[in-house]
Order: structure tokens, then sequence, then C-alpha cells
């Protein structure tokens, strides 16, 4: 003898229904509660892609302490480092041209539900090409906490680059952008042919060709950050301007 299979789906229907007596009954109640659940779903999540797109300065939310995740709150120092090591910008998340995730606003809504607050403030770290700069790979949504402290609600996108770190650490100063001059210079020597500029191949010839590599470079580096306002990390990692 073969029992019947198991359909998880009529078990599930038949303990709701035993929660509410008639079936004309259910059914009323039943549309109108989810009617009412995702008409106020909705506003919650148009409030707060409102929100999103607003300028709220020196905002701070009021969090239930005991009910935050510790290991998401970072202070302004915390995100600064982070910003300046790998080039990035942390701005109000209306400067964000990209698109915030479903999920994201799914973990907003959680967090007001259990903190019974409207949170406001958005921050946004990101690489620069994601923002809407003003002219003069891995977003992480914030909330401000109060005090210079941050909480983090989102992180989304692809991972940065392992290499993203190295390559910007030539954009951090005056000092090490001189670092990378040098080097491309140097590079720039060894790669002239023997012989071009003149006979002797001794060390005085290359030091001459290698002044002339290093003004050389030096000119179009100027030149490029002048032109294109370009800026050091530790200047840009909060600006909303575009060439600050």
């Amino acid at each position: 003898m073969r029992f019947p299979r198991t359909n998880v789906e009529e078990k599930l229907i038949r303990y709701r229904e035993k929660s509410y007596s008639g079936s004309e009954e259910f059914d009323v109640y039943w549309k109108n509660q989810i009617k009412i659940i995702l008409e106020k779903d909705d506003d919650q999540e148009e409030a707060i892609v409102s929100e999103l797109k607003k300028n709220t300065p020196n905002a701070e939310n009021a969090f239930v302490f005991d009910e935050l995740d510790t290991s998401k709150i970072y202070h302004i120092d915390h995100i600064q480092r982070i910003c300046v090591d790998y080039r990035l910008r942390f701005l109000d998340t209306r400067y964000f041209k990209g698109k915030i995730p479903k999920t994201a606003l799914s973990k907003i809504k959680d967090l007001e539900e259990t903190h019974q607050t409207q949170l406001k403030g958005y921050k946004i770290i990101a690489p620069s090409k994601l923002f809407k700069l003003e002219n003069a790979d891995d977003p992480l949504l914030f909330a401000p906490m109060g005090n210079d402290y941050y909480y983090l609600i989102h992180k989304w996108g692809n991972d940065l680059n392992p290499w993203r770190k190295s390559l910007m650490w030539f954009f951090k100063s005056f000092e090490n952008l001189i670092v990378l001059i040098v080097l491309v210079s140097i590079l720039c020597t060894l790669l002239v042919p023997q012989g071009l500029f003149t006979r002797n191949t001794d060390f005085s010839s290359y030091l001459m060709i290698f002044f002339f590599m290093f003004k050389s470079v030096a000119a179009v580096v100027l030149y490029y950050g002048f032109a294109a306002g370009k800026n050091f990390n530790g200047a840009i990692w909060n600006s909303k301007y575009f060439n600050a």
C-alpha cells in the first residue's frame, strides 16, 4: 500500500484557514489585511527613497543601542582612512547615481521597525565615478549615529580590485606622486636605445637622459593634474566637487 505524497502548499493553506471561521469571512479579511500591509510597506519605501535623495546636514539617528550589531559601527577616522587609501568618496546619498538595491531598502525598513525611528542623513562610500559630482565598484550605505560614528546598513556590488590600494598609493600625497614620476622616468630611460643621443653609454649619459625624462613626465603629470582638476586622496574623500 502506497501512501499519498504530502502537498506542502495544501497543508499551508489548511493551517492558515484554521485561524479563521467561514470561507467568505476569511477571504474578505485576508484580502483587506494584505492590502493594508502592502500599502503600508509601499508608503514606507517611498519615504525611504525620498530621504535617500535629500540633504539632511548634521543628522543623528536615535538607535536602540542594545539592538545594534556593534561590528557595523565605524568612526569617521576609519572611513577617512579607507577612502584615502583606495581613493574613494564618502558623500550624501543624494549624489549617488547608482541604483540602491531592494535588499538595502529592506534592511533600512527592518532597522526602522526595530528601532522605532525614521532614518535620515544617509551617507555612502563609493568610487568617484558612481557619484553625480558638482563641477569645481563597491558602495557601502551608512546612517549617522552622532559624534562622528556611522552605522553600516548594507554593502553591495563587486569587491574592489586587489591592486587598487597599491595603485592609488601614488595619489595620496605630493611626495608619493614624485615617487611615481621617478619610477616612470627610470622606465622611460631604460627604454631609450643605446647611443640614440650620445655615443657614450656611461652612467653620466643615462643620468642626463633620466633628467630629461623626469622633466618631461613631470610636465605631463602637472599639466594633466591642473587641466583635469585632479587632487590628492586626502583632499577629495569627502568633497562633493569633481575638480576638488
